[in-house]
């Protein structure tokens, strides 16, 4: 972000509403907890089954994650706090208007914000990609449903355990705003594909972002897509028809940038050329 930027007080950053990149766009930074709010079963000891315990030191987003600048002593009160599970394709994670018990890092994989209107009709919001956290804090209720569109890995939190390690850790605080900070570039950019000027570039933008999503981390992407979208999806995500998806894939593999491997695999040929494509 350009210009001079100062952290809030510990006081003021814990108090901060925070969900993925939409809401904080839209509404979410809010810099005072609500004075009352219904209260909702604690969640220590909580049976997250199937889980497993969580490893700090082998989590592959341990340096851009919230709790990155945790000391050893503090990651080892998380490990104890959290337990890791595995999501499937298509599962919820979240239910919107369900009770806000629990919070998440997301390790791997991709998770998708849905909205649902009057008529059952589902309208992708935003996705949430590996490290970045997932849930609200002090609100009672999820706003909305949060769902796996491929193999998604997280980490599991009590909210009101993790709501107290705020309390008493100025660097989980920072680490929870740089995070949110990040999630609101990563929707800019979002933000930025869905209004390209062309089909072809955002067809192209969005096998990028999967392609990122699918890597050990962001800076390592997977050349070899497993398709977590269906053509419906991407076509209601970026403003297009399917039928449009559909056929910019096909323009994208006959300029050899792209190979089909199957019903839902794609291979990135050529990385750089795709890219270009969006310059």
């Amino acid at each position: 972000m350009s210009g001079h930027y100062s952290l809030p007080t510990k006081r003021q950053a814990k108090t901060i509403s925070i969900t993925h990149a939409h809401m904080a766009l839209v509404s979410n930074l809010r810099l005072a907890r609500p004075e009352a709010e219904p209260k909702v079963q604690a969640m220590t000891g909580y049976n997250l089954e199937p889980s497993k315990k969580l490893h700090c030191d082998s989590c592959p987003v341990q340096d851009s994650a919230a709790c990155a600048r945790l000391n050893n002593q503090q990651r080892l009160q998380l490990e104890e706090m959290g337990r890791g599970r595995t999501y499937q394709p298509g599962e919820t994670v979240f239910h919107a208007d369900g009770d806000n018990a629990q919070c998440a890092t997301l390790i791997s994989g991709l998770l998708k914000i849905v909205d649902c209107d009057s008529n059952g009709v589902e309208r992708i919001i935003t996705l949430i990609h590996p490290a970045g956290f997932v849930g609200e804090l002090f609100t009672p209720l999820h706003r909305y449903d949060i769902i796996a569109l491929n193999a998604a890995k997280i980490c599991l939190f009590p909210r009101s355990d993790y709501e107290r390690m705020l309390d008493n850790s100025a660097e989980l605080t920072q680490g929870l705003l740089r995070r949110t900070l990040q999630s609101v570039e990563d929707n800019q950019q979002f933000l930025s594909l869905v209004n390209r000027r062309t089909a072809r570039e955002k067809v192209a933008g969005l096998l990028l972002t999967l392609a990122e999503s699918s890597g050990p981390s962001p800076c390592k992407p997977d050349h070899h897509i497993d398709m977590c979208m269906t053509r419906d999806e991407m076509a209601a995500l970026l403003g297009i028809t399917m039928e449009t998806v559909s056929r910019q894939i096909g323009q994208l593999e006959k300029m050899q940038l792209i190979r089909r491997t199957g019903v839902q695999h794609i291979d990135i040929l050529d990385w750089q050329a795709l890219t270009d494509l969006l310059q």
